[in-house]
């Protein structure tokens, strides 16, 4: 399998170096070394990035969809470009959302979890468009360290809540943080959050530009719609994946925690240890994303009206996927496709020409580093992602781009069905790798298998595909001194209840039984 391009590898006490050298000759707050040229405020574009909460790669009426309509994310891919492989570099709300703002891999960011949440001296990429003259604004849920709405470095205007917020106030109390100012939450969060960032539009000068940051908290379970679309797509049957069955066919060849998940927390057996019914809760699921749609509207008609569409690149993306019955799995976390890749659709005119399709790798590491170059800013040495405009714009031979990605996820204590994993998602295979279980790997041909149901691990004529994505696997994580697994503490035994009637667990695969005597 091909190496990755080379990459700015980070390196903490250069890192720390750094910071004292900027605390002592630029003065910030928190000693941003401004290795990047300023661009002339007038020749940079204003940027507004929308990030949604758990949006699967393929809930978009243009990608397919069987019955959801999104006609103002449509008219983003047919002004625009969509990118058929974006991904994230963790299947995560805190970790991958750390990824976005600082460019980072999750083993150099330190975000590893939803629990545990330090960046008291993390440099978010706004800070470097602040220095550039960009007026700056976050808008929605932050997640990281969850137990604080208190705004962040990097933007001038803030208005957030705690932890994973309420589509509706649960009561007069619960309130928003503006700009370090609590005010009650009034309404329907998707709208709400779009009308404070419509609002400061307003209030901002013409002459610079500006960098948008609107976070929506949808669609996070549990899924509340909006009252204009409670009764949505009523009469449309949900059909379970094909995956989902329990069979033998569909579980020949998967890891035995695979199936052992199935009855879980994270499983259609046991879902979130209730009787859930899954298509019942795909179909809310679905009705979230309609005012996400709506908020996407709003926001392009504001840029329209107001002659700043030609000069504004808008980007939406997911922060994770989710699984709805795939492999009788729910929620995210794993590698699989359905959890690690996202919708990643960008309206940028006179950048990428409508209808673009951008078939390279990119991933949330790169948004940071995209963004800066959109400003006319340098990549900081410390982040691990790469700008995608020029080959997105077709000025890169794609011989030039990264053939495959690192994927990393650390087990958390309180979802124990879930283990370690790390993977490399190249072009055409897939490789997982398993960390701390007695289990097997996977690989998978994703252009023949896109649904990930043949696990080729042990596929006598592709052992030699194997052994060199497992070799550059781990050549990728010891070249980014990855090969630790950090970990938050243990606070209990966590969400692992299984349900009596449920799934029994998994047997080991006849690939590792012996009758006698053993040779690898």
């Amino acid at each position: 399998m091909p190496s990755s391009i080379p990459f700015h590898h980070f390196n903490p006490h250069r890192q720390l170096a750094s910071l004292l050298v900027a605390l002592s000759f630029v003065g910030l707050s928190l000693g941003l070394e401004n290795r990047a040229h300023s661009a002339e405020p007038d020749s940079s574009p204003n940027v507004v990035f929308i990030l949604i909460d758990d949006m699967r790669f393929d809930a978009m009426g243009f990608m397919g969809h069987p019955f959801l309509k999104t006609p103002q994310i449509d008219a983003m891919a047919a002004n625009g470009a969509n990118f058929t492989n974006a991904f994230v570099t963790t299947s995560l709300c805190s970790p991958s959302r750390a990824s976005i703002l600082t460019g980072q891999f999750m083993h150099n960011h330190g975000v590893v979890d939803n629990n545990d949440t330090d960046m008291s001296e993390t440099i978010f990429f706004p800070q470097y468009l602040q220095k550039a003259g960009y007026q700056t604004g976050f808008f929605g849920k932050w997640h990281m360290g969850g137990g604080t709405d208190a705004p962040r470095p990097g933007f001038d205007q803030w208005v957030s809540f705690r932890g994973q917020g309420h589509y509706t106030p649960p009561g007069p109390k619960w309130t928003l943080n503006i700009n370090g100012k609590s005010v009650p939450q009034k309404g329907y969060i998707t709208d709400e959050l779009t009308d404070y960032a419509v609002d400061w539009l307003n209030t901002l000068d013409r002459d610079k530009p500006f960098f948008l940051y609107l976070s929506h908290k949808a669609v996070h379970a549990r899924f509340e719609p909006a009252e204009r679309h409670k009764d949505l797509y009523s009469d449309v049957e949900i059909e379970a994946p094909a995956s989902q069955a329990d069979t033998e066919e569909n579980y020949a060849g998967k890891p035995m925690w695979v199936k052992n998940q199935r009855n879980s927390w994270h499983g259609v057996d046991f879902p979130y240890h209730s009787s859930l019914n899954i298509k019942d809760y795909y179909r809310d699921y679905c009705r979230c994303m309609n005012a996400v749609d709506d908020s996407v509207g709003r926001v392009r008609e504001y840029l329209k009206e107001h002659d700043l569409a030609d000069n504004t690149v808008v980007m939406l993306m997911g922060d994770n996927g989710f699984l709805f019955g795939e492999h009788g799995l729910i929620d995210k976390r794993n590698a699989y496709e359905e959890s690690m890749r996202v919708p990643l659709v960008i309206e940028a005119p006179g950048i990428l020409s409508p209808n673009t399709t951008v078939d390279a790798v990119v991933a949330n590491i790169d948004i940071g580093p995209t963004v800066l170059d959109l400003a006319g800013q340098t990549t900081p040495e410390q982040m691990d992602g790469m700008s995608f405009v020029r080959i997105a714009s077709g000025k890169m031979d794609s011989k030039d781009w990264r053939k495959h990605l690192l994927y990393e996820y650390n087990w958390e204590w309180n979802f124990p069905h879930t283990p370690t994993m790390f993977a490399l998602r190249g072009e055409r295979y897939k490789f997982i790798q398993y960390h701390g279980i007695w289990d097997t790997d996977e690989l998978y041909d994703l252009e023949n298998d896109p649904h990930e149901m043949n696990n080729l691990i042990n596929e006598p004529g592709l052992q030699s595909t194997a052994r060199d994505m497992r070799n550059a696997l781990n050549r990728e994580l010891k070249q980014r001194e990855a090969m630790q697994v950090p970990f938050g503490a243990k606070r209990g035994t966590g969400a692992n209840l299984r349900r009596e009637s449920g799934t029994k667990a998994a047997e080991f695969p006849e690939t590792v039984l012996r009758e006698k005597e053993a040779k690898q």
